[in-house]
Parts: C-alpha cells; structure tokens; sequence
C-alpha cells in the first residue's frame, strides 16, 4: 500500500444555518422505480457507473428517507469530493420517499430480508455491477442481510448505528408510549436522538421532528417501523465477509448496541469509529468526520488514494486507524479483479 497522506480535520460548520429549514435537496440526480420481486423500490443515482468501480449504495433508517438521511453528507464539499470518483445510488424503502401515495388496506410490508433480496434487482436495472453500502439502522441491517446473500456483489460496508437489540428496543419504545400510530413520531425520534438531543439540539430536532411527521406518510412509516420486530443479530454476527466500518456517536441511543455487535465481528474485517461529540445522527451532525473516514475506508480497499493526496497536516487518528484496518482486512477478502 502506498503511503498515506496526512490530513487534518478542520472544525465541522453546523448543519442547520436556517431555523425552521428542512432543505434535503438533491442535485444533479436521476430517479428511477424499479420494479422487483417484492415491488417496486424508488432509487435515486447520483452520477454514472465509472469503468468496473464499485457504486457507493445508501440504505436509510426509519423514519427518513434518503433525502434526510443521507443528503447532508453527500452534500458535503468533502464528500463531493469522493463521488466524483463513485456513482452513488440512494434507496428509499418502500412507501418512504418524498410524498409517496398510501398502501392499500391489508397491504402486506415486505420484510427485513425480502428488502435486502429487492437490491439485485436495482442493480441489474441501473447495471451496477458492484456497491460499497452505507447504512443507518434498519438500513444497516438490510445491507448486512443483502452482503450475506450476494457476498460478490459487496465490496465493502459502512454501518452506522446497526442495531442488533431492535426487538429489545421497539419493545421498550412500546411500554413507555401507549399508543403505536399516534406516538409514532415520538418512537422514531427516541430512536434516533438521545435525551440530552432532545432538549438541548433545539433546531436539529424540530427539522427532524417535523419531517417524519409531515414528510414522511405515516401508515407507511408504520409498517416499516414494524419490520424492526423481526430482525435479529444472528445476521450481522456472520455477515461481514467484507471489509466493514462501524460508525456510531459517542451519545447516540445505539452506542451499546454498536460495541456489543463490534465485539461479535470478526476484527480482521471490523473497524469501529465511535465519533466523539456526536449524538445520533452523525452523518448529518458531523459529516466533515464522516467523509474523511469515508475517504481512508475507501482508500484502505484500494481504491481512489488521489482522494487523499492534496490535502496537508498531520494525519488524523481517524483517516489511521480506518485506512489501517481496512488495508488490512482487504488481504483476506479478494473480490474479483477491478480497475482501480
């Protein structure tokens, strides 16, 4: 491996400049409606396949979708950066994009792994011969499930919050708020922010609060949040075959849930960054620390080391032990021959 340029992180601008602003905009994209075996997937592509490169491939949680999940970090000049090299496709389970119509009654949701077995599909149309996935929470999972099940169509992974204890979690969210369609929206911010977010990051939770509860049709957001019922860590304790990075604040809800499932993997393979000062949304919250780590997984995988050339300073703790352990763990994964 050639040797690594430094970098220095720089101080992280807030997110939210606007008071009352939920701007997720997308720019320059294409979206599609792919049709699968278990219905249809609304996607959104960034871009074009580059030459045999993997596509970067989002997979977001509940209560968002990709616009709120992900777009603030691909947004982000630093990340920009990185996608002039990759393609990106954003997944948006179904029922969860930007003013998607209700499911008809007694329509039946798929579950954890027919969504995993729904991504084939998407690649195939858009001809995506293989991703590098970024997942948060129940997406997390999902891209777990599909690594697990086509092990030669995933390169590598980047888990935010993955949440092996959900069941655990949905049954605590259920005694403390009565009520399951009515308090929904409180569910899925307990899920997402921690009681000290919650009172003390006033801007970031009203954003958020009112787009799950507006933007995002409840009845739909109802039968995937359900879903969290009916995934278990067995998956994730055997899925990462692949080069993997485990993203979580240091006081996100998921932060026990995150060590605990790290201590399940396989370390060879497993790199865990738990970002100090960030809560639970720390691709949005802190997406400058994000891509930097983003930049040495995926330099560490052998790919784009230009990413990193231009920039000066001392190199980070992160962009070391990212592009440390991943350099490593690649020698026991040797996917088919790429160009790089």
């Amino acid at each position: 491996m050639e040797e690594l340029q430094d970098v220095q992180l720089t101080e992280i601008k807030p997110l939210l400049n606007n008071k009352n602003s939920r701007n997720f905009q997308d720019f320059d994209c294409q979206e599609h409606d792919i049709e699968t075996p278990h219905g249809v997937l609304h996607v959104t592509m960034r871009g074009v396949p580059k030459g045999n490169r993997p596509v970067i491939l989002t997979y977001h949680d509940i209560g968002l979708n990709h616009k709120s999940c992900f777009n603030t970090l691909f947004n982000y000049e630093d990340m920009q950066e990185i996608t002039q090299h990759f393609a990106v496709v954003h997944v948006d389970a179904p029922g969860q994009q930007e003013a998607a119509p209700p499911f008809p009654t007694g329509y039946q949701y798929p579950t954890m792994e027919q969504l995993a077995e729904m991504l084939p599909s998407v690649m195939t149309q858009l001809k995506v011969n293989s991703v590098i996935g970024i997942g948060v929470g129940a997406g997390a999972y999902i891209l777990s499930r599909f690594a697990l099940n086509n092990p030669t169509l995933v390169e590598g992974l980047v888990l935010i919050n993955v949440d092996p204890c959900a069941e655990g979690w949905i049954d605590w969210a259920a005694s403390k708020l009565t009520g399951w369609t009515s308090n929904l929206v409180d569910i899925v911010m307990a899920h997402h922010f921690s009681a000290d977010e919650l009172t003390d990051n006033l801007e970031l939770i009203q954003t958020y609060r009112l787009h799950i509860a507006q933007d995002i049709n409840q009845d739909n957001l109802a039968l995937f949040s359900g879903n969290l019922l009916h995934y278990c860590v067995t998956a994730l304790s055997c899925c990462c075959r692949c080069p993997s990075l485990l993203v979580v604040g240091d006081t996100s809800p998921a932060v026990d849930a995150v060590v605990e499932c790290n201590s399940r993997l396989d370390p060879a393979k497993t790199t865990l960054f738990k970002m100090a000062d960030c809560g639970g949304l720390p691709q949005v919250v802190q997406p400058g620390k994000l891509a930097e780590a983003f930049k040495y997984f995926v330099q560490g995988m052998g790919y784009s080391k230009s990413l990193v050339q231009h920039l000066k300073g001392p190199l980070s703790s992160v962009g070391r032990a990212v592009a440390n352990s991943i350099s490593s763990s690649v020698q026991t994964f040797t996917p088919q021959p790429r160009s790089r």
